[in-house]
């Protein structure tokens, strides 16, 4: 008889040698309880070796999907597909768990119920400089009790549930459709958002078992590299743009406030990387982006545009490309993404 596992934790490897064995030390701690799915996204180095040594030193916890290169996204669509466990969870490979409070996920999720949606903290480790942010959440949510997104509070200008803090129901996951485009970086962003509207139980545990990694060389978030992916930043925010009318399938007026936030730090860092390249082929796309928001939803777009990072950048693009500039580094301070 085939075991239900408890958690099914999805690692997504490209190429992954140097830092993977590191990031499934910490997931195995999990136990019998957790399936920990590696999904190497046709890696040419190590990765799928280690995987397979993970395998036999681990059965029953460890399996390895194979796949043809397909991006981020790909793999961890390979993993919901393949999922068993009750809950899921994307761990990046260059990322880890904190044994401890890792553990206390998993107690809780054991006693809890069925709940779809646990929201904790989690940990910015700067790799340039050894220092580390946690982002916590105990303002918002109300520790270790089953609400609906009528409890929680304000969101601080500073916060942002980021696919880091959340361990969802994989049937919900299914039930939503969630489908993530290939070949496509920043799609953690559509993980985050797009099951918001799902979600009628949550629970938040005031733990931060997550650690991410910021600053290697190359990482998706790095300025030079999203301006040379900011195509792939416009469409994941279409996306998101695209997948609800707030105004008329949201009911939860504090699920809706949340959800425009989102789209507008979305929006903001897209139009900023696009305006600091100061490149003639890149400039019309942010008016482009902004006729999109417009011409699908007016109030929306009124909204966007009133918020105030959006109200910053379009008074500094006005001004100068330096104030464009500062106001990146004052969204980076903001959301510690870099």
């Amino acid at each position: 008889m085939k075991t239900i596992k408890l958690l099914s934790i999805v690692v997504p490897s490209y190429n992954s040698q140097d830092y993977l064995r590191h990031c499934l030390d910490t997931v195995v701690l999990g136990g019998q309880e957790v399936e920990v799915i590696v999904v190497d996204d046709g890696s040419t180095d190590s990765t799928a070796e280690i995987a397979r040594e993970y395998c036999g030193r681990f059965p029953g916890i460890v399996r390895l999907e194979q796949k043809e290169n397909g991006g981020h996204g790909s793999a961890v669509n390979r993993g919901l597909e393949v999922a068993t466990g009750t809950y899921f969870k994307v761990v990046d490979s260059d990322d880890w768990l904190d044994t401890s409070d890792y553990l206390s996920v998993l107690t809780l999720l054991r006693s809890i119920g069925s709940v779809d949606l646990l929201i904790t903290n989690y940990v910015y480790e700067y790799s340039y400089n050894g220092k580390h942010k946690v982002m916590r959440f105990s303002n918002v949510f109300p520790q270790g009790k089953v609400i609906s997104w009528d409890s929680m509070h304000r969101f601080r200008f500073d916060q942002l549930m980021l696919m880091h803090s959340m361990f969802c129901r994989t049937d919900l996951l299914r039930e939503c459709g969630l489908k993530l485009p290939e070949h496509t970086f920043y799609v953690d962003n559509l993980v985050a958002y797009l099951p918001l509207p799902y979600v009628k139980s949550l629970v938040y545990l005031d733990c931060s078992p997550y650690h991410y990694l910021i600053g290697r060389g190359g990482q998706s978030v790095n300025t030079q590299v999203m301006i040379k992916q900011i195509d792939q930043q416009l469409k994941v925010t279409r996306m998101m743009i695209e997948a609800y009318d707030l105004f008329k399938d949201i009911e939860c007026e504090k699920l809706r406030r949340y959800m425009i936030f989102y789209l507008s730090m979305m929006v903001a860092i897209t139009v900023t990387h696009i305006y600091i390249a100061e490149d003639e082929r890149l400039s019309c796309k942010a008016d482009e982006l902004w006729d999109f928001i417009r011409q699908r939803d007016e109030k929306l777009y009124a909204v966007l545009q009133r918020s105030f990072l959006n109200s910053c950048i379009m008074f500094g693009q006005k001004i100068s490309p330096r104030l464009i500039a500062r106001g990146l580094n004052l969204i980076k301070h903001i959301y510690k993404f870099s």
